[in-house]
């Protein structure tokens, strides 16, 4: 089938790299784990603060559903945090604390920027953007939209930059699902085809084992080296991921016209080279951020 959408495919994946920053700032920032801690949670690393905040939307979802939606990480893992999440604090209340530590990461990252009529315009574009998101079978996204909007722009930039991110990711899951990836084999391939070293996904929790074990399983399919490394068929499966997720995250831009998402991407670029000048985010990104396909030739059957 060939994608008949409304805005370009490399448009909409600019929007969501530009996007992406802005939302992950809230799970690195100093404000967040100050917010994560007055809560109870532990604040030696960003986990706790991590699985509370994103899973909050969700209500006191359990470790099973957690797993299901967040897809990448080690099952041992989620049980480890998501089990916790609510012993320290119900997720109302992590709501509000992921609340203020939006509104307070942001105003510091901003400054003056924050109260800019240029970011109001960013704001009310993107949010124009995530209303018209559709969240049948987009269960993270769904559950974002259906909070209520704050007021502050910068608030409903980083709000809108949820919604469209979490509906992105959703259909990201699908994708995989399409090409027969499971959750240790994505981040194989994924390293793999260049988009951080393998170290970079050791965060995700995989034994060395289960790691072994996916590439084997793709290398006896043809996506990877022995030593690794994506091959051509593995390129090609990747490419493919790519493209069937940004064709599924690309509806809610038909709600701005293409000029408007190109004011948009203008728009953004000075917060987000503000949110990057903080150096809260990590300098390699396991999503693939910045990585380019040839989308010309992209269907598989693998």
């Amino acid at each position: 089938m060939t994608y008949e959408g409304a805005h370009d495919l490399g448009q909409v994946r600019q929007l969501w790299q530009l996007l992406e920053p802005v939302h992950a700032l809230v799970y690195f920032a100093p404000e967040s784990y100050e917010e994560a801690g007055a809560l109870g949670y532990a604040t030696d690393d960003r986990w706790p603060m991590y699985f509370a905040f994103r899973a909050a939307p969700l209500g006191p979802a359990d470790a099973e559903l957690v797993n299901a939606l967040f897809y990448s990480f080690s099952p041992r893992m989620v049980r480890h945090y998501a089990d916790r999440s609510w012993q320290s604090a119900p997720p109302a209340r992590v709501l509000a604390a992921r609340a203020a530590a939006t509104d307070r990461s942001l105003r510091a990252a901003l400054g003056e920027r924050a109260d800019s009529p240029e970011l109001a315009e960013a704001a009310a574009l993107a949010r124009r953007a995530a209303e018209a998101a559709v969240t049948a079978g987009r269960p993270l996204a769904a559950a974002n939209a259906a909070l209520p909007w704050p007021e502050a722009p910068h608030t409903v930039l980083w709000h809108a930059a949820t919604i469209l991110r979490e509906h992105r990711g959703d259909g990201h899951l699908v994708a995989l699902q399409a090409h027969h990836l499971d959750p240790v084999e994505s981040l194989v391939l994924h390293a793999g085809a260049g988009a951080a070293p393998a170290e970079a996904f050791e965060s995700r929790q995989w034994s060395a084992g289960e790691w072994h074990l996916a590439h084997r399983r793709l290398a006896a399919r043809n996506l990877l080296t022995d030593e690794g490394a994506a091959t051509d068929a593995g390129m090609a499966v990747r490419t493919a991921v790519e493209k069937l997720t940004d064709e599924l995250a690309a509806s809610p831009w038909s709600a701005l016209s293409g000029q408007e998402a190109a004011r948009l991407a203008d728009l953004l670029l000075p917060p987000v080279l503000d949110v990057v000048a903080t150096g809260l985010l990590p300098s390699q990104s396991t999503l693939g951020i910045g990585m380019k396909y040839d989308y010309a030739d992209s269907d598989s059957d693998s």
